[in-house]
């Protein structure tokens, strides 16, 4: 017998939704039928964001205030000199470098095997690294790649003004 390749699912939203899922894989049919029951059905999706489109505005504002206090608490915590660069960017800038630094810190020293004295060296360059815009250049880097962008960043700034 063929697996099954029109779902009918019943969605968050209450709907029931009739989905032809013969695109995919026969295998992943099911997963993907559950996935969307966690979901509005795409009337109701579309119907949210149309309803009220300064929400997700005010989600986004909310989020970056939240992602601005953490990267501020942490930075006091741990003493991280202000960023140079213009006011917008230096916001950018400080929670791109959090983001940056503590997912480092979780790949190289508690998920591997970089010892804290090793890590003391890493914030070290983290403190004297205050340009925003280099942090915002480095959002989409990998966090095990900090040590190694680090010692580019160090190189620069000896070539730059080598007294």
């Amino acid at each position: 017998m063929a697996v099954k390749t029109v779902w009918t699912v019943e969605h968050a939203c209450g709907d029931s939704v009739e989905h032809d899922l013969s695109a995919r894989p026969a295998d992943q049919r099911a997963g993907y039928a559950r996935w969307l029951a966690g979901r509005s059905c795409k009337d109701c999706w579309l119907a949210e964001r149309k309803e009220d489109p300064a929400s997700r505005e005010a989600w986004i504002a909310e989020r970056r205030a939240e992602e601005q206090q953490a990267a501020t608490d942490w930075a006091q915590k741990f003493s991280m000199p202000p960023l140079d660069g213009p006011p917008k960017a230096i916001s950018w800038g400080e929670r791109c470098r959090y983001q940056l630094v503590t997912g480092a810190y979780r790949v190289l020293v508690q998920e591997g095997g970089l010892a804290e004295e090793g890590w003391q060296d890493i914030e070290q360059q983290v403190r004297v690294t205050d340009r925003a815009s280099w942090w915002i250049d480095q959002r989409d880097a990998a966090p095990a790649d900090l040590p190694e962008l680090l010692a580019a960043a160090a190189d620069a700034r000896t070539t730059e003004n080598p007294f």
